[in-house]
């Protein structure tokens, strides 16, 4: 994921990185579409559930109808994909996006999206459900 930022200085070449991930990120089924994994306050609707691997760790996955929250998604699944929920509790979620260069780039919407989505992982390592 470094190596696809860090070629792109200018913010453009980065914004059309992030649409080239959305394209990546598999379309999530319907069925999944559950009101429960909907992110409420956000300017495209987004999905993120999960579930907890036979090892301990989680699979995360989700959806938006926007393009470019779609990749910011991306971004978020790649940096807490296949975690064990203690690790996620110690780490900032969004750590990944500083280390990009792509979060002083966003819009104040998009920074509040991924405050959200960031949260969503909070609260679902911190449920009584994983413990």
């Amino acid at each position: 994921m470094a190596n696809r930022f860090s070629v792109h200085r200018q913010w453009e070449e980065r914004y059309r990185q992030l649409i080239l991930l959305a394209q990546q990120l598999p379309p999530l089924s319907s069925v999944l579409k559950q009101p429960q994994i909907e992110l409420s306050g956000c300017e495209n609707r987004v999905w993120l559930g999960y579930q907890r691997l036979d090892n301990g760790n989680l699979h995360f996955y989700g959806d938006s109808d926007g393009r470019i929250v779609r990749g910011l998604l991306t971004v978020l699944l790649t940096a807490i994909e296949n975690k064990t929920p203690q690790y996620l509790r110690q780490q900032d979620p969004l750590i990944l996006f500083n280390q990009l260069g792509l979060y002083q780039q966003l819009s104040t919407s998009r920074v509040n999206g991924l405050q959200r989505l960031s949260q969503r992982v909070l609260t679902i390592v911190s449920s009584g459900i994983l413990n």
